[in-house]
């Protein structure tokens, strides 16, 4: 949700007339309200301010994130050829003999990890370390399962080929680098204030029909009518915005620390499988330096070499502990063993993984998904659902939804922000905001409460509080001018 800066005149908002509620009530009857009545007000500045200045970044996080939600079915196009076999064989190849025709297609790399292929159509992929890679990318080598002739070879970021993947940081920085992550950072950050924001301005609205709170008012027009539907758009995809912002936020530079830290000390850290080979250990699990004694001058003799079963072997090993579906072979670096994963996140998930001793293919080391801390498994879940993997192409288009959805909500509140311009004044200006001094009106056992919890909150999600600050500043430094402008008015 956007900005439900432009609410209804008091006079539209309000059972009493407008000429009655103008009328100044007598000193007795005056009193500080209290609960919603208090709150709306500074409710309404927030959001108005929210909207208006940060609603540029949500805008263009949607954009950018509605081309990522698309990605996933067009590289499926565009890749074709690399993903996809010319046609589907009775028996496929060993795992070991596409790896060396990868390798004899590209002798400059140096593999490091294999997905065999998932489906009978798809490829096999073989990962390499090229030189002349930006950091974060691999070499790619497509070979056909059934024939180990390569399909072809793609500059790839993990599992996003070139268009995800750029596709990717566009959203995350629009291609700025760390710098440009403050941008996604700041819009992950408010996205939820203003979602929350505008939900309990529009529940607490008062209406003739009850509705109008899940449905567009038909018969209103003008700015009734926008704040209509900005209203009720932001009412269903609340939940979905909120989602979206919290975990946007697990991967943000400031606030993504202060997540993971919180996560770690709460024992849901994401566990993984261990592969690392005993030192000096051989097959037998023996020590071959035992009894040994190191003096001084004495030199450590370079470890004996270690034998290999190949990958056949190890995913051989692995597939009989269970691990079948959608595998992520890594292969043995120094002083570690193979590491075969699950990578399939689509409901149900497999996420198992095993480490296989590359010596005797013993499995050393074993992990279930299902013995993840519970807010590992949220974690994973909420990363997956936000990157549109979840539930595959039903999850990406109800990306692409949210994303319009914020798209438009985002132009109706700028509309209603003009609507509201003074139209009598011969100077330009644009939308008024909600009056000042909301926030004297609240009762002091409201006030502290929230201080307190903004004061957390802005710790914790520090580009929000820096904002935040900002915006209290400039609202200060407004009402300063105009009270010296009143002042020489008079």
């Amino acid at each position: 949700m956007s900005l439900d800066e432009v609410q209804e005149v008091r006079a539209a908002d309000s059972d009493v007339p407008e000429a009655q509620s103008q009328t100044p009530a007598p000193a007795t009857a005056r009193s500080r309200p209290g609960g919603w009545s208090a709150l709306r007000p500074l409710l309404l500045r927030l959001h108005f301010y929210a909207g208006l200045l940060i609603a540029p970044l949500l805008f263009v996080a949607a954009a950018t994130g509605l081309l990522y939600a698309g990605s996933w079915q067009a590289e499926k196009i565009l890749y074709s050829d690399q993903l996809t076999v010319a046609r589907v064989g009775d028996d496929t190849r060993a795992l070991s003999a596409q790896v060396e025709a990868a390798k004899a297609a590209a002798p400059q790399g140096k593999v490091v990890s294999v997905w065999p292929a998932p489906e009978a159509e798809a490829t096999t992929r073989v990962i390499m370390e090229s030189p002349g890679l930006a950091e974060g990318e691999t070499l790619t080598v497509f070979v056909d399962p059934y024939t180990a002739e390569v399909r072809g070879q793609l500059t790839t970021a993990g599992d996003a080929l070139p268009l995800r993947a750029w596709l990717s940081e566009f959203h995350s920085n629009l291609q700025l680098g760390e710098f440009g992550r403050n941008y996604s950072e700041l819009a992950a950050s408010w996205l939820w204030v203003v979602a929350l924001g505008g939900l309990a301005l529009w529940i607490g609205r008062r209406r003739k029909r009850g509705a109008e709170l899940v449905l567009p008012d038909r018969k209103a027009t003008g700015r009734r009518k926008t704040l209509s539907w900005h209203g009720t758009v932001g009412l269903w995809a609340a939940a979905g915005l909120v989602a979206l912002s919290a975990t946007g936020l697990t991967w943000s530079k400031y606030a993504g620390e202060n997540i993971g830290e919180l996560q770690d000390s709460l024992g849901g850290a994401t566990p993984s499988v261990s592969a690392k080979l005993s030192a000096g250990a051989g097959s037998d699990g023996s020590d071959e330096h035992a009894g040994h004694v190191m003096t001084e001058g004495m030199e450590m003799p370079p470890p004996a070499p270690t034998a290999d079963i190949g990958i056949d072997r190890a995913v051989e090993a692995a597939r009989a502990a269970g691990v079948t579906e959608y595998l992520q072979v890594t292969l043995p670096a120094k002083g570690k063993g193979y590491v075969v994963k699950e990578k399939d996140k689509q409901v149900p998930v497999h996420l198992d993984a095993v480490a296989v001793d590359p010596a005797d293919g013993r499995v050393m080391d074993e992990l279930r998904f299902a013995d993840y801390p519970l807010l590992a498994q949220l974690t994973r879940f909420g990363i997956d659902l936000h990157m549109g993997l979840t539930f595959g192409l039903a999850n990406q288009l109800a990306l692409a939804a949210l994303a319009v959805a914020v798209m438009f909500m985002v132009f109706w509140g700028y509309r209603m922000w003009w609507l509201r311009r003074p139209t009598k004044e011969l100077r330009l200006s644009a939308g008024r905001a909600q009056p000042r001094g909301a926030w004297r009106k609240l009762p002091v056992t409201l006030v502290l409460p929230l201080a307190a919890v903004t004061a957390v909150v802005g710790w914790f999600i520090p580009l929000l509080g820096i904002t935040l600050v900002a915006f209290l500043a400039v609202d200060v430094l407004l009402g300063f001018v105009a009270a010296r402008r009143a002042e020489a008015a008079v």
